[in-house]
């Protein structure tokens, strides 16, 4: 546990001490040609667990992207056997408490006491990143292969298609932390109600077929396809013109927000706080007793892929 000091400078509020260490200077790859750029998210060790190290780097390579006009699509994917293994909740480069320069006008969390804490990281670092991601007026793809949990399901979600191998599968587990789903709250309008509290109750892994079936991934192909085929769609998107490509994604976005997408996202945001909060109050953390160790093995054993 890191050790806590108390900075003068914020009215006796704590300041929370770093001690990550990073296993790799560059979490995020970036190439682009013939005009779709492809953002490789790069822990594989770590299954792609997002700590902010990665998150920031991913910002930075969307911003990229969107500034950079010979770009018409964007690719997300991830390295080595999964896709993303969610938020980093027990790597060493868990950075948690690293200050880092934020992008949006929240101000820093590492020096709040109590749930505050959370709750203004988690509207800079998630929420308010994967918000400001799905705005981008450039199509983006998900390239999903392996393992899409929790906060992976996040990123996935945020992109306009999602094209998914025949062994990846999907799944929010963190009801086991007494939380109501990923902060990124979008289950409901990327399923059906019904499919979504099933999702959620048990925190059982969703094959991509059945995630298809669902409507919530575009194609399923085969893992050895999965490179060439999304390649192939990006390259087809990327002939099209791009005020065209930027009008119809704000278009449908806008219609998805008229539909409660937003509304319900900070609903959902709400209730997540508190049950942050909760946890803390119980004297179990902010996960409900839970690490990553703990929750690897719960999901070992409830798995029914």
């Amino acid at each position: 546990m890191a050790n806590d000091s108390t900075d003068p400078n914020t009215d006796g509020f704590v300041q929370r001490e770093d001690q990550s260490v990073y296993e790799t200077a560059e979490p995020v790859l970036y190439t682009s040609q013939d005009g779709v750029a492809t953002l490789t998210m790069n822990r594989p060790a770590f299954h792609n667990a997002q700590n902010s190290q990665m998150t920031y780097a991913l910002d930075a390579a969307f911003r990229r992207a969107t500034d950079d006009d010979s770009v018409k699509v964007i690719v997300l994917r991830g390295e080595g056997k999964h896709f993303s293994a969610g938020h980093d909740i027990g790597t060493p480069g868990r950075d948690i408490n690293k200050p880092f320069e934020r992008s949006s006008l929240w101000w820093d969390h590492t020096n709040k006491p109590g749930a505050e804490q959370l709750f203004a990281r988690e509207q800079e670092v998630y929420l308010g990143m994967c918000r400001r991601w799905h705005d981008i007026p450039k199509p983006t793809i998900a390239m999903v292969q392996g393992g899409c949990i929790a906060g992976g399901l996040m990123l996935a979600w945020i992109c306009d298609l999602i094209i998914a191998s025949d062994d990846a599968f999907f799944q929010d587990p963190v009801v086991r932390m007494g939380i109501p789903g990923v902060e990124y709250f979008a289950h409901v309008h990327e399923l059906n109600p019904r499919i979504a509290k099933e999702f959620l109750f048990l925190g059982e892994r969703m094959t991509a077929e059945r995630a298809y079936q669902m409507g919530m991934v575009n194609r399923v192909v085969p893992r050895t396809e999965l490179q060439a085929q999304t390649d192939a769609i990006a390259t087809r998107m990327a002939q099209q013109p791009r005020l065209g490509l930027a009008l119809t994604k704000t278009v449908i976005n806008r219609i998805e927000e008229l539909q409660g997408l937003r509304s319900s996202m900070d609903m959902a945001f709400g209730y997540h706080q508190f049950a942050h909060a909760q946890s803390q109050v119980l004297g179990a953390g902010t996960l409900g007793g839970h690490d990553a160790r703990s929750m690897v093995a719960a999901n070992k054993k409830n798995d029914t892929p």
